[in-house]
């Protein structure tokens, strides 16, 4: 049986969220003067982390002063932007899917390039890149197996989103889901936070048309429970499979004991070591079979 894995706070996330304040600013059209009184204001929440807990937990707050100190949402253009790249690409990765002989690995692999998508940590992707390496690389934890038993054996299925842009991506899957005959509750943030995708977003990409869509009345990274609405905290609970996109899910429910399947990619040092793959490395995580951990 494999150790639980601890995430909570390392000595190399204090740079990134600082770095994270640095991206969000870039997005903004505002005098040097004030951006840097943003960051140092955002200095405080940093050095009031609490060590005990996840990362997200202090960079949720370090966005929430971001957005409050410039008074708007500084990723809703890029958002837009990377929601209308991945809808170019549907039509040609929704054939993609139609044509492969395991349409779920292949939507699932899709997924998982689609997690990519990430302002939070990156500036720019090359999205198209990021495809043929999903596509064609093997994975660093590869539990499709196990996915698709869960699958076949759930007919509801509970779908935490990450990004806009990759949301599309996750509408792919979602949608080769629904052609087997699976009902699909599709998770969005409550409000803006970094790149995350909201309800608006669900329904500028179609998702929410073809399957539930509900928020998690948070503007918490990935998802933090004691922070999410009642109305979540319930539906999550008598959840029997929950499918989790993004590194963010994964680093504040990793520690659930429950049923839930990891589909992100490992983009910061400190989840890929505690993980033990490469950075960069590609994941498809059954937390509910702890047994078949192999890393």
């Amino acid at each position: 049986m494999t150790e639980m894995i601890s995430m909570n706070v390392d000595i190399d996330c204090f740079p990134c969220f600082l770095r994270q304040v640095v991206i969000a600013l870039r997005y903004v059209d505002i005098d040097r003067e004030v951006k840097i009184k943003i960051i140092k204001e955002t200095l405080e929440d940093i050095n009031n982390t609490d060590i005990e807990l996840t990362p997200a937990h202090t960079t949720t707050l370090i966005h929430r002063r971001v957005r409050a100190l410039i008074g708007n949402d500084p990723f809703k253009e890029v958002k837009k932007r990377y929601n209308d790249i991945a809808l170019s690409l549907y039509s040609e990765l929704k054939d993609l899917v139609n044509r492969s002989k395991e349409p779920l690995m292949s939507a699932t692999r899709l997924a998982v390039a689609g997690n990519s998508i990430d302002f939070g940590i990156y500036t720019e992707i090359d999205i198209h890149t990021e495809i043929k390496r999903a596509l064609e690389d093997s994975f660093s934890i590869d539990h499709f197996n196990a996915f698709k038993e869960h699958v076949l054996s759930n007919r509801e299925i509970l779908y935490l989103l990450d990004n806009a842009g990759e949301i599309v991506f996750d509408r792919i899957l979602i949608e080769t889901l629904i052609s087997m005959d699976r009902e699909v509750t599709a998770i969005v943030k409550g409000s803006p936070v970094i790149n995350d995708a909201t309800l608006d977003d669900a329904i500028d990409t179609g998702l929410a048309e073809i399957c539930t869509v509900k928020d998690n009345g948070s503007d918490a990274i990935g998802t933090i429970l004691q922070w999410s609405s009642d109305e979540f905290k319930e539906l999550f609970a008598r959840s029997s499979f929950v499918i989790s996109k993004g590194q963010g899910n994964f680093e504040t429910l990793i520690g659930e004991n429950k049923n839930i399947l990891f589909l992100f990619q490992a983009k910061c040092d400190v989840v890929a070591r505690r993980i033990g793959v490469p950075r960069g490395g590609m994941i498809i995580l059954d937390n509910g079979n702890r047994g078949a951990w192999s890393f």
